[in-house]
């Protein structure tokens, strides 16, 4: 599945359902005055009647245009990982280059963390301080150990791991990392 497709039907979708292009789209929540996130989406849901994830849609689309169009993975990456984090940079390549031998997955960086998701997400990499990243995993039923820390049930990851080199990305990180890669199909 290619997202940024699926973004972009969805957002031609919503130009027909509001009969509005993105330009008047953008032109409107300008006008409103607000500038947050919450605040633009509740104001297109109160005035054009938008459902929530039609809002929340056209208002990143919109930011993302606003701050000079949306961020590739690379830089998006780039600035997880600048200024004191830079050192952390090639923890994170060690990683990505051991979970790349697995198979295909996609990559969605968010705004501190990659994540990474076949069928679901099994996986997420990202700085935790100035001297370690953390790895969050999918791997239901796995028992914790010292390294590998269980996490409390309904959060994003089932559990995670901290890095503080490159020479912690050893088998048994490539052991867990494989067991959460298959679970996500």
């Amino acid at each position: 599945m290619d997202i940024a497709k699926a973004v972009e039907n969805q957002l031609k979708n919503i130009e027909k359902r509001v009969g509005k292009s993105l330009q008047e789209l953008g032109r409107h929540l300008e006008d409103s005055g607000k500038t947050k996130h919450g605040e633009l989406v509740a104001h297109l849901k109160e005035t054009l009647g938008m459902g929530h994830g039609d809002a929340n849609a056209v208002v990143k689309h919109h930011l993302s245009q606003a701050a000079g169009g949306p961020k590739g993975e690379a830089d998006a990456v780039d600035e997880m990982y600048s200024g004191a984090k830079a050192v952390l940079r090639p923890i994170h390549d060690a990683v990505m280059a051991q979970v790349s031998r697995l198979g295909e997955f996609e990559t969605a960086p968010k705004k501190g963390y990659v994540s990474l998701r076949r069928r679901k997400q099994f996986a997420m990499v990202g700085p935790a301080t100035n001297t370690q990243i953390e790895i969050g995993l999918n791997m239901k039923g796995a028992t914790g150990t010292d390294r590998l820390k269980e996490q409390a049930p309904g959060g994003m990851c089932s559990h995670k791991v901290r890095l503080g080199s490159v020479d912690d990305v050893d088998a048994e990180l490539t052991s867990w990392l494989t067991i959460a890669f298959e679970s996500a199909g």
